[in-house]
């Protein structure tokens, strides 16, 4: 039988960072800083081990990486989760952004008090809808859940939470 783990040991006491890896890093910071409101709380451009073992790190990446740009943000000062975009300036890209029903970390999500006017102004903003707005529309013109793309392809969710 599997044993569980410690939970002194391997109990989390905050979630901290959601990473997501982007083509083009000033589209991604137009989308999550200037039309999302973000703020830019850490910025650092480092070597793809960070100062660890070559070979712990390293295996982490599918391809070879020579540098690493990446850019914190979050809705304000010490709050968190934040959400971390990464980079490889310069050099190949690889994947696609995957869908929901795909292995893998499938999209962010955002809680929101009004999600259909935060709907109406990223639409007017340009931002893509993930599907057509009618199929997150309620009967009665409500729109509780929402999944837009960021510039990559990545869906991002915004909904009402249960206790708004």
């Amino acid at each position: 039988p599997i044993s569980t783990l410690d939970r002194s040991a391997a109990s989390a006491v905050v979630y901290k960072i959601h990473g997501i890896c982007v083509r083009d890093m000033q589209r991604s910071l137009e989308f999550y800083r200037d039309i999302l409101g973000m703020k830019v709380v850490g910025e650092k451009i480092t070597e793809p081990t960070e100062g660890g073992s070559q070979e712990a790190r390293l295996n982490n990446y599918k391809l070879k990486r020579n540098s690493r740009h990446f850019i914190s943000l979050s809705y304000g000062e010490g709050l968190s989760p934040t959400l971390t975009l990464t980079s490889h300036p310069g050099e190949e890209h690889s994947g696609e952004p995957i869908m929901l029903d795909q292995i893998g970390i499938s999209h962010v999500s955002f809680g929101v008090k009004d999600v259909k006017s935060l709907v109406d102004e990223l639409i007017s903003k340009g931002v893509e809808l993930a599907a057509p707005i009618e199929t997150f529309t309620d009967q009665n013109g409500d729109i509780k859940s929402v999944y837009f793309k960021d510039p990559d392809g990545i869906l991002v969710q915004f909904n009402r939470p249960t206790n708004s």
